[in-house]
């Protein structure tokens, strides 16, 4: 079902006591909130419009005029943000845990999300149309490709040829998977990782199948390799060093080429009280034992954190994915990007309007007319501090307010 409005909002719409978007107002104006709108800019003061679930006006009080009249909803002292979409996370493949992940994603502002390369079975593929109550939407790589890995997750397929790397993306592209995934990594020398002949056959196919690739990558030269195969994205940053001259100008040469870097914990504790709504406490307390110095973390956050800012400031397009599959995650994620050195402003950015345009949906990721209005409402201005995005008061779902204590009641079992 869809949640409820919260009381005041549904007089606000003229239907207390109702839950249907039948019985709702088809149009609704906030006003009073900063608006970060996702691409860029940011408007005081801001006033937008709100009809059959999409964005109809947007600007500031100032522009207003006659929009102001009607029902209203009052968010003066907030700000608002579009909301988070993840390009790289893992789904179940268990069709109602995968359900209740999609739920609790929209819980802390996520609306979409793809889950890359470990989906087994149809129901990931099947999910994308299904138009699911208060939850994110979902694209699917399938299965991934990577070389033969005995004893990790035999999900993906496992190549060693080039025939075999073709017949894997003939087979994807039939099921129209979202993006094909691919594994270029020895797993610390445990593994014979894909060579650039059998990723570079991946590539040559998925693009005369119209598909995009997507690579999770870990060194520095693997990632020249990548690039000059063709590949569309990297699922991951440069892992093994500090990348040099002509990796920036192997990827500035490509400037479609998005990464997505998906930063490794930073190695220091940090505050998880903000998970309380929807972690027991029993959980909650063995996550905060584990907040920790960890001087290896460290090392190894600083190499993908100097990488990420170098590609950022060489003009790379850098979109959004935690990995994993932790509904809360993209609000470390956020930090740990912030902590690189990029700014808030940017790290929004990549979180909303790049990772919608990398997912190809058009209807969401900025505040702006005619895209769908989902959006989240903050106590706090993260512009000031990124980690006031967990400030969550309010989160819209196509124009219509998630009860997210309804929510929190059902996912620690309420």
């Amino acid at each position: 079902m869809r949640f409820k409005f919260l009381v005041g909002l549904a007089v606000l719409w003229g239907c207390a006591g109702g839950d249907s978007r039948e019985e709702m107002s088809s149009t609704a104006v906030f006003e009073g909130a900063r608006l970060i709108t996702g691409d860029g800019r940011v408007i005081e003061d801001a006033v937008f419009v709100v009809k059959d679930e999409i964005f109809a006006w947007v600007g500031s009080r100032s522009e207003a005029g006659e929009m102001l009249s009607g029902t209203s909803v009052d968010l003066s002292g907030s700000t608002v943000m579009p909301a988070l979409v993840n390009a790289h996370f893992h789904l179940s493949s268990d069709r109602t845990e995968r359900i209740s992940q999609l739920q609790h994603m929209v819980y802390y502002g996520t609306v979409a999300t793809i889950s890359l390369g470990l989906d087994e079975g149809e129901v990931g593929l099947q999910m994308r149309k299904e138009e699911l109550a208060d939850a994110a939407r979902s694209q699917s790589a399938g299965r991934g490709i990577t070389s033969p890995e005995p004893g990790r997750t035999e999900v993906p397929y496992w190549i060693t040829s080039e025939d075999e790397a073709r017949a894997a993306v003939t087979e994807l592209a039939a099921q129209n998977v979202d993006v094909v995934k691919i594994w270029v990594d020895s797993r610390g020398g445990s593994y014979d990782r894909l060579t650039p002949e059998l990723y570079g056959a991946v590539i040559d196919e998925a693009h005369k199948n119209d598909l995009r690739v997507t690579a999770h990558v870990y060194s520095l030269e693997d990632a020249k390799g990548l690039l000059r195969a063709g590949i569309d994205m990297f699922a991951h940053g440069i892992r093994d060093t500090d990348v040099d001259d002509e990796l920036i100008q192997l990827w500035t040469d490509r400037p479609h080429v998005v990464l997505v870097p998906n930063l490794p914990g930073p190695g220091v504790p940090s505050d998880l009280a903000w998970l309380s709504g929807t972690i027991g406490a029993a959980e909650l307390g063995e996550m905060e034992e584990n907040q920790v110095e960890r001087p290896a973390a460290q090392e190894a956050f600083g190499i993908q954190a100097r990488n990420l800012l170098r590609l950022h400031e060489a003009g790379i397009t850098v979109a959004f994915g935690t990995d994993g599959s932790s509904p809360w995650a993209p609000h470390l994620e956020l930090e740990d990007m912030v902590r690189t050195g990029m700014s808030a402003a940017d790290v929004i950015v990549s979180a909303t309007a790049n990772s919608a345009a990398l997912m190809e949906m058009e209807d969401i990721g900025t505040v702006e007319v005619g895209k769908k209005a989902n959006f989240i409402v903050l106590d706090a201005n993260p512009l000031d501090d990124i980690t006031n995005t967990r400030q969550i008061s309010a989160v819209y779902l196509d124009g219509q307010v998630v009860d997210r204590g309804a929510m929190a009641s059902q996912l620690l079992g309420g």
